[in-house]
């Protein structure tokens, strides 16, 4: 048994397969188009995180690896939101939002002794920060994008009546871009109702009290709706200022 109270043997891997087995068979029955994509997924997720488990196990006790890891973590976040948003290179401008909330929220939350300056604890909390403002800047990009081209007659009426192009986008894709904020604050009104998330239940598996469980789940949880507004509304600015750019009638790649 492992220290978090899960069994670790033949039948966790049977789990897996088998959760993996009806994800791709449903898929396919239903015509969804995504019966293989499950499968790599899966494969994907058990290989990167056997390979990623090794590496944290070999650079926890280094605080610089450790931050060193964490900057890895936000090259990749910013290249998945990237794609995304935008085939254009601009799309590298994804890096500022994803890395401007995090970063400083991690490093106050060491500094002010909640977060241990421990690579065991550092990287797992940057981990669920950056995680969260690379989907919110992700769907914003991509929700302002989309608004601006479906209503380009609007924007151009806009800058007509003497609106600054800067303003006259972001009179057209504020609206969009803020929905980009819905699953965060969804999750956060319902959770414990609808959702007992991964921070709570993991820490109930390692032995913690319900209480503590609670807190630390209530303290992510903000801390990501705090990360992921700033997250959205930095991509907002970056896409209304013409820094963040999508080519005409170019589609963001999957």
């Amino acid at each position: 048994m492992g220290s978090a109270g899960i069994v670790l043997g033949p039948g966790l891997a049977v789990a897996g397969v088998l959760a993996v087995v009806l994800a791709a068979g449903v898929a396919r029955w239903a015509h969804l188009g995504t019966s293989r994509l499950a499968v790599v997924a899966a494969a994907r997720a058990v290989a990167q995180l056997g390979a990623v488990s090794l590496l944290i196990g070999a650079i926890v006790g280094s605080v610089w690896l450790s931050a060193a890891f964490v900057l890895v973590m936000i090259v990749v976040a910013a290249y998945t939101a990237a794609r995304r948003i935008t085939p254009d290179r601009s799309g590298w401008w994804s890096a500022l939002p994803i890395a401007v909330a995090p970063l400083p929220v991690t490093a106050l939350l060491v500094l002010g002794g909640v977060v241990p300056p421990e690579g065991i604890a550092v990287i797992p909390m940057a981990g669920i920060l950056i995680g969260g403002t690379m989907t919110a800047t992700a769907l914003g990009g991509r929700r302002a994008h989309d608004e601006l081209e479906a209503r380009h007659g609007e924007y151009e009426a806009a800058l007509s009546l003497g609106f600054l192009e800067r303003d006259a986008r972001m009179e057209i894709a504020r609206p969009s871009a803020g929905h980009a904020l819905v699953p965060a604050m969804d999750q956060t009104r319902t959770v414990g109702l609808v959702t007992l998330p991964g921070a709570f239940v993991g820490m109930l598996l390692g032995g913690a009290s319900p209480i503590e469980a609670g807190a630390v789940q209530v303290l992510v949880l903000l801390l990501l709706l705090a990360v992921e507004t700033v997250a959205v509304a930095t991509m907002l600015e970056l896409v209304c200022r013409g820094w963040v750019r999508r080519p005409a009638r170019a589609m963001p790649r999957t």
